[in-house]
């Protein structure tokens, strides 16, 4: 069965994670620069069947679009055009980053890893993913 990824972008860098084959785990990939994401997928692609990506839509408290909006649609255009058979779902990824990072803290890693801006963002991603995961389970 193929895979489902998940895409925490931001400016500086994109978190990425994806379920295994089974679709049953949601598993952190890498953290990528964002000018670099596109071709990382792509190379991720050639040697794994991705069914769908699951890309965060960022809103502010009052349901608005964040100002991030205008460079994740423009991210998600060339994902589109790169795999145009691929399917792309957006999710909303309100909280996730507060709660991968209370997540990293309940998990007992050290202060110093914890403050490794990458390991937050793999980690939002995984929030992403097994919150489709959630809501599209059968």
């Amino acid at each position: 069965m193929p895979r489902i990824m998940a895409i925490d972008y931001g400016l500086k860098r994109v978190g990425l994670a994806v379920t295994d084959p089974n679709r049953i785990i949601a598993s952190a990939l890498d953290t990528v620069p964002s000018h670099e994401a596109i071709s990382f997928i792509s190379n991720y692609c050639e040697k794994e069947s991705v069914e769908c990506f699951v890309v965060g839509e960022p809103k502010q408290m009052d349901y608005t679009p964040s100002e991030i909006t205008p460079h994740i649609e423009a991210f998600i255009k060339q994902l589109k055009k790169k795999f145009p058979d691929i399917r792309v779902e957006r999710v909303d990824e309100r909280f996730s980053s507060k709660i991968a990072a209370q997540a990293i803290l309940m998990s007992g890693v050290k202060k110093m890893q914890r403050r490794n801006k990458s390991l937050v963002d793999q980690t939002s991603a995984v929030i992403l993913l097994q919150s489709w995961m959630e809501a599209n389970s059968n």
